[in-house]
């Protein structure tokens, strides 16, 4: 039913950034300041988790957007047209980035175009997830980093298709090997905002509302894989985040400003952990099922 979506593509967009972008990248995710690396330009290094930016980026674009529009958004306007009726958008459910060169801190050009790869049916009346690659090339054509991406569509389960993988790991029972403990500003998610991803839900109270039932504003599930991602690399590899590899999460509940969070982590071989990313006011996991890995 809907065979004709795979392969569709948002097209080829541009970002030009320079050290400013980088820095307030960092800040945006949690940088303090210890991390002079990440937000001072002498000697500056990027985060690895910027890479993830173009996914909702509609700030700076090339040609412009006026609002964000990933994969994602792209399947649920073709997955209504064939349905014949609107519904909205589920929330973001997983994303990996994989690391394939570091990124000039100092100043590039991320180019990069968004295709819808899977469909996963969830079952009649429980939806389809969108599964969506973004890969990331510099201004010379060198592939820097891939997005895979998956998103809830909350209609059109049923449709035959294969179902979703369930990617639920074991963790070990002992204590963890890394915690970490932050606490997200009550401004988090304004300032997270300005790096690209300016979706109303997350500084519109009334907006927000109609998906956290009267709570008010959230976090981009982004900020919390670029929060998990710099604690990873203070814990494991500190100092040389070019060494990143690899990082994927589920995204299992949302996160609000001025919250507590916490960190728990495993190292599970030479160059590898699994890790939980956990709201400590609800005890819920904001990431889980989660892998890291580097060289």
């Amino acid at each position: 039913m809907f065979e004709s979506i795979v392969g569709a593509s948002t097209g080829f967009y541009r970002i030009d950034y320079t050290w400013r972008d980088m820095a307030l990248y960092a800040l945006a995710v949690g940088a303090d300041e210890n991390d002079l690396m990440y937000t001072y330009e002498k000697n500056m290094k990027a985060l690895p988790s910027f890479g993830v930016l173009p996914y909702f980026g509609a700030i700076n674009t090339v040609p412009a957007k006026p609002k964000s529009f990933s994969g994602a958004y792209l399947a649920h306007q073709l997955v209504m047209k064939e349905l014949g009726r609107t519904f909205p958008i589920g929330l973001h459910m997983g994303h990996e980035l994989i690391m394939y060169r570091p990124f000039d801190p100092i100043q590039g050009s991320m180019v990069f175009n968004d295709t819808i790869t899977r469909l996963y049916d969830r079952g009649e009346g429980k939806g389809i997830i969108v599964e969506s690659e973004c890969p990331v090339y510099d201004g010379a054509g060198r592939l820097i980093c891939n997005n895979i991406s998956r998103t809830l569509l909350p209609e059109g389960g049923g449709f035959g298709g294969p179902a979703p993988e369930r990617g639920k790991l074991d963790y070990p029972g002992r204590e963890p090997d890394v915690v970490i403990d932050e606490t997200l500003s009550r401004t988090q998610n304004v300032l997270y905002r300005l790096t690209g991803d300016t979706d109303a839900h997350h500084v519109d109270p009334e907006v927000a509302n109609e998906v956290t039932h009267g709570r008010g504003i959230f976090m981009h599930g982004l900020a919390s894989f670029g929060f998990a991602c710099r604690m990873l690399i203070k814990a494991f590899i500190p100092g040389e985040p070019e060494r990143m590899k690899r990082m994927s999460v589920q995204m299992r509940a949302i996160s609000y400003p001025g919250t507590p969070v916490q960190l728990r982590a495993w190292k599970t071989g030479e160059h590898s952990a699994i890790f939980r990313y956990l709201d400590m006011e609800s005890g819920k996991a904001i990431l889980d099922n989660c892998v890291f890995e580097w060289e």
